[in-house]
């Protein structure tokens, strides 16, 4: 199968990292070192090859180099199906991110035409406890990773409501407001909608197609809405007057919760204790790594952040040996190289280090 990979990856004035060339080859690499030495940032570059704004959802101004603030480069040399591509994304003092492919400038969403990145972070084992807004959020990344272009009907469908919640907060009652924005709303609503359900069918079926460590998620998409644009846009004209009273529209795909049981206990995920749910986690991110391999030809990048918390031995080993047999080059974080030792030299492992509030990164032979 053709890889998915990066062979180098410069860092300059991003969070910690003054300046840090990292030069790899198609393995897992195993990032290890104390608490706040700057392991996640790195990661975190890596994250911005995707669309959106990366595993912390932080602002460009937010990773820039304190107390220099002068702005921040990425630089990468991605191999993906057969093609290179060089990757520059910017920020100037602040400024909105901008990419560059191989030189010409590009949209966010042409990141996830030529790569998909996956991953999971310590803030993530909440899930299936938080809110509703971060499951979704956590749909909506795994749904990006088949639908390129969910992204987009995403911007259209958020840009529409607010302008219909604008008219709503000024309890402005005249039909012919609403129309053209509702009809906005429905299309890509709809689009919404049909693509979630898609990305929910290929984990299930790479979920019920492998033999895995990790126990198996049944996941279930809760949305009162219709399904076709049609049947949506008439709800929303329908809904007017409850949503006036709201101040706010109260029905559509952004009022949607993703809904996982343990299969074979047949428990809630919300229900299950610490370490089960984190284990389904794992589960549903690699299921999703083996869609994406069979769907876009190529297992997706890994960002596993102090992925072994709450995993015990066995699983720590099951994991690893998942990851290296689906052929992802997987970027882990750990406090210590003992926990990567399992791997052999099957990774590749790099030391970060923090001196004087600059972080070093060191190659391990």
């Amino acid at each position: 199968m053709p890889g998915l990979s990066l062979s180098t990856l410069t860092l300059s004035h991003f969070r910690s990292h003054k300046r840090a060339v990292i030069d790899c080859d198609a393995r897992p690499i195993a990032i290890f070192g104390p608490n706040g030495a700057g392991k996640t940032n790195i990661i975190e570059a890596v994250s911005l090859l995707s669309p959106g704004r990366g595993l912390r959802r932080s602002s460009a101004q937010d990773m820039a180099r304190r107390p220099e603030a002068l702005g921040w480069k990425i630089t990468a040399l991605l191999h993906s199906l057969h093609q290179t591509y060089e990757i520059d994304i910017t920020s100037e003092q602040g400024a909105a991110r901008q990419v560059r492919i191989d030189g010409k400038p590009a949209p966010q969403t042409a990141l996830g035409r030529i790569a998909r990145v996956l991953w999971l972070i310590p803030a993530m084992d909440r899930l299936w406890i938080e809110g509703a807004e971060g499951r979704r959020r956590f749909l909506d990344r795994m749904t990006l990773s088949f639908v390129p272009d969910h992204a987009e009907h995403a911007l259209a469908y958020e840009k529409a409501m607010r302008e219909r919640n604008r008219l709503l907060k000024d309890m402005v009652r005249e039909p012919a407001w609403y129309g053209a924005l509702e009809g906005q709303m429905a299309e890509a609503g709809a689009a919404l909608h049909a693509n979630r359900l898609t990305a929910l069918s290929a984990i299930a079926g790479a979920q019920a197609q492998a033999e895995t460590a990790f126990p198996a998620a049944t996941l279930e998409l809760q949305c009162e809405m219709p399904a076709d644009a049609e049947g949506l846009r008439a709800a929303l004209a329908d809904n007017r007057m409850r949503d006036l009273a709201a101040g706010r529209t109260l029905i559509g795909p952004h009022r949607a919760d993703l809904f996982g049981v343990y299969a074979d206990k047949d428990v809630p995920a919300r229900d299950c204790s610490t370490g089960e749910q984190k284990a389904l986690l794992v589960s549903l991110i690699l299921a999703n790594a083996r869609a994406l391999a069979a769907d876009f030809g190529a297992p997706p990048l890994l960002l596993l952040d102090e992925v072994a918390a709450h995993l015990d031995a066995d699983r720590q080993a099951a994991l690893y040996d998942e990851i290296t047999a689906l052929g992802a080059q997987a970027w882990m974080t750990g406090t210590g190289p003992e926990m990567f030792a399992v791997l052999g030299d099957r990774a590749q492992r790099l030391e970060v280090t923090e001196a004087g509030g600059e972080s070093q990164v060191t190659q391990i032979a």
